[in-house]
């Protein structure tokens, strides 16, 4: 299969939408990151996004929407406090996991009785699916289980000739996948941290509870209701390592090993082997836009084994910790 590429002009977008309309996959930028597209109501065009993607079933897939009529067709009894999330965060990077009307294929939920729906704001993602009119189930754009795109080449990198075509698109914004939650009357459970921040809900659920899965590793054949929430994710082939530490004793700790790091921009001086920089340490939205793209230039370069200097736990920081640590395959070390 060629996968063609298509620019950001009317004509291409529309080209996009009659692919996806007709069956196709689609590679689309979004806020967060690539994502990869297909009918949410088409059984075939799914089963393509898995193939492609090499994802297993049991793991649910988002619902991307453009309006709140297209939100009242996917889900039911939607709790008045869903509502408020979407007037205060849609458009943007918040998911919100709801009681599923069955409108969608099951296999967008897992077999599980709820729906995953985010409106995103990234205006290509936003007119793609307005030209289509369909709700469009869209991971992320790569490789089962491999650091997420960023840019559509990342997505070209991991899919290239697999999918029907990738929109060419800028760099995203936000560099980390949405924010998910599940909300029911009784309230709201953060399940996967991101741009939208467990303070920024707490406004609206202020006894919003945390999924222990957030921070540790998921129970054996244990069903999860959002994506990014199994064992090992987002991961390059390096062998990483996250270290929970100051940045004295991250320095210290690398070099005394003469290890690959990847660290802080301010930290770089300060280590004599080979560094990665991902961010500056106090701030978290700037390590989050260049995470992956890191972690992908570690397999580029045929990195084996690498030290990653662990973000504060809270804002953004959270969202990017629970990255790495997946990353890492839950390889943690304390100094």
């Amino acid at each position: 299969m060629e996968t063609k590429r298509l620019n950001l002009d009317e004509e291409s977008l529309n080209c996009a939408a009659d692919i996806l309309k007709g069956g196709g996959i689609v590679a689309i930028p979004t806020e967060t990151v690539y994502g990869l597209a297909a009918s949410a109501l088409d059984k075939e065009a799914l089963s393509k996004v898995f193939a492609a993607k090499g994802r297993p079933q049991d793991n649910p897939l988002i619902v991307h929407i453009d309006s709140l009529e297209m939100l009242k067709k996917i889900a039911v009894n939607i709790p008045e406090k869903a509502f408020l999330c979407a007037e205060k965060f849609w458009p943007g990077p918040l998911t919100m996991v709801l009681e599923s009307s069955g409108f969608v294929c099951s296999e967008v939920s897992a077999g599980l009785s709820t729906v995953a729906v985010r409106m995103p704001s990234d205006s290509v993602a936003r007119a793609v699916i307005e030209k289509s009119g369909l709700p469009l189930a869209a991971p992320s754009a790569n490789a089962s289980g491999s650091p997420s795109p960023t840019s559509p080449f990342h997505v070209l990198d991991d899919l290239d000739g697999k999918i029907d075509a990738v929109i060419m698109g800028e760099n995203c914004r936000v560099g980390v996948e949405s924010t998910v939650i599940s909300v029911t009357k009784d309230g709201a459970r953060l399940l996967r941290p991101g741009a939208v921040t467990l303070e920024m809900l707490k406004e609206i659920f202020p006894d919003i509870a945390v999924d222990k899965a957030i921070l540790s590793q998921p129970e054996k054949d244990e069903k999860v209701a959002s994506p990014g929430m199994k064992y090992k994710h987002y991961a390059p082939k390096t062998a990483l390592y996250l270290v929970n530490s100051s940045s004295k004793a991250f320095c210290e700790f690398v070099n005394k090993e003469n290890a690959v790091a990847v660290c802080f921009k301010e930290e770089a001086k300060n280590i004599k082997g080979k560094t990665y920089v991902y961010g500056e340490e106090e701030n978290e939205e700037a390590m989050a836009q260049s995470l992956f793209a890191v972690l992908r230039t570690l397999d580029k370069e045929n990195i084996e084994k690498a030290y990653v200097h662990a973000p504060k736990k809270q804002g953004v920081g959270l969202a990017v910790y629970n990255r790495l640590i997946r990353a890492c395959a839950f390889r943690v070390i304390d100094l």
